[in-house]
């Protein structure tokens, strides 16, 4: 029976679409455990999803080039999946447009502060300059992110790994965070999920609410352009 199970494994293995399937069935039973406990902010999918994968492909023993190689659609997709977001932007333009104002300074203070501290503490900390330059688009959408790493002589693979984990912490803390400040406007609520955690932190405003994920899309757009122009600038 093992013999059995072991040859089927092997099998599977060899094929292309085994862990794109494994990554889309584990999302889809995290989410149904996240939606089970009402949404709760620890109960986030995207961090649940990612530590059972992470035990399957450390059980198997499975190369982590060879997992990427399978589920490497799911990355082509943050793309299109960022571009999405102008959906919903576009449907709230007229209250998008009545915001600018307030949303430009916030952006501003968000992005610059997201950057400097990430940079200065690291400095402080004496990390190397690669260190240091994967470290700082941290808050942006991972595609960008990793762009904007490799450019300025960065290591892609740490400034992702940094990336994930600034969104899930973002994710984590922004409704407790905003709740204990009493911050009940949901535009406020979404744009500073948006800056602060990227994609991760606009899916769980989403979850929220759909206008706080509508300004969290435009928040997550606006500083992965802003992060793009003072990265370079910073360096």
């Amino acid at each position: 029976m093992h013999e059995n199970v072991f040859a089927l494994w092997v099998y599977l293995a060899q094929t292309p679409l085994l862990w794109l399937t494994v990554t889309v069935l584990a999302y889809c039973l995290c989410d149904r455990i996240s939606a089970a406990l009402k949404r709760h902010p620890l109960a986030n999918p995207v961090l649940m999803s990612m530590i059972l994968v992470g035990i399957l492909v450390r059980g198997t023993g499975t190369p982590y080039v060879e997992y990427f190689n399978g589920a490497q659609f799911i990355h082509f997709l943050l793309g299109p999946a960022t571009v999405a977001l102008g959906i919903p932007l576009y449907q709230n333009r007229k209250l998008v447009l009545r915001a600018i104002g307030p949303m430009l300074c916030a952006l501003a203070a968000g992005s610059g502060v997201s950057l400097l501290s990430a940079v200065f503490i690291a400095r402080w900390l004496g990390a190397s300059p690669a260190v240091v330059t994967s470290i700082a688009p941290k808050s942006v959408t991972t595609a960008v992110a990793m762009a904007i790493s490799e450019r300025m002589g960065g290591d892609p693979a740490l400034t992702a790994v940094l990336v994930i984990l600034t969104g899930i912490i973002g994710a984590l803390a922004v409704t407790p965070l905003m709740n204990a400040l009493r911050i009940r406007d949901m535009r406020a609520r979404g744009f500073a999920a948006g800056v602060a955690a990227h994609g991760i932190g606009t899916a769980r405003a989403f979850q929220v609410d759909l206008l706080a994920g509508t300004f969290a899309g435009i928040a997550m757009g606006l500083n992965a352009l802003l992060t793009a122009v003072l990265v370079p600038l910073l360096f």
